[in-house]
């Protein structure tokens, strides 16, 4: 067994290239999250920035694993069974299962629940 480790996941990580979040998108990441995004060229805005960007990195330095003859076996069946119905997995879901939960929503559109936010977006000032 070693006495020190072997290989570094910063090392790993800095030997892909960083990829450059331009702050129109990170803007639009923080609107879609309903929060209000740090002022352009604040520390806060760096900071944000630098951490999404590096979790970038690591996304996509994952992505570039070799999967091929990888195979994961049971993944999605009997253990991922009470995702899709309730009950007991050996019994098929039946299409449409949950829609009986749907009519004692409170309110509903298309088919979805309808859920309304206990606060209003702020937006930014100006």
């Amino acid at each position: 067994m070693p006495l020190k480790p072997t290989w570094s996941v910063h090392e790993l990580l800095s030997s892909y290239p960083s990829p450059k979040l331009p702050a129109e998108t990170l803007d639009k990441l923080y609107k879609l999250s309903a929060l209000v995004p740090p002022k352009e060229g604040t520390p806060e805005h760096a900071k944000v920035t630098k951490e999404l960007e590096e979790m970038i990195r690591l996304v996509e330095a994952v992505k570039l694993v070799d999967t091929e003859g990888v195979v994961v076996s049971g993944r999605g069946e009997e253990e991922d069974m009470d995702r899709k119905c309730y009950g007991n997995p050996e019994d098929v879901c039946k299409d449409g299962y949950g829609q009986e939960l749907l009519k004692h929503a409170a309110r509903t559109v298309d088919d979805f629940y309808v859920v309304e936010a206990d606060r209003t977006r702020r937006l930014p000032t100006s």
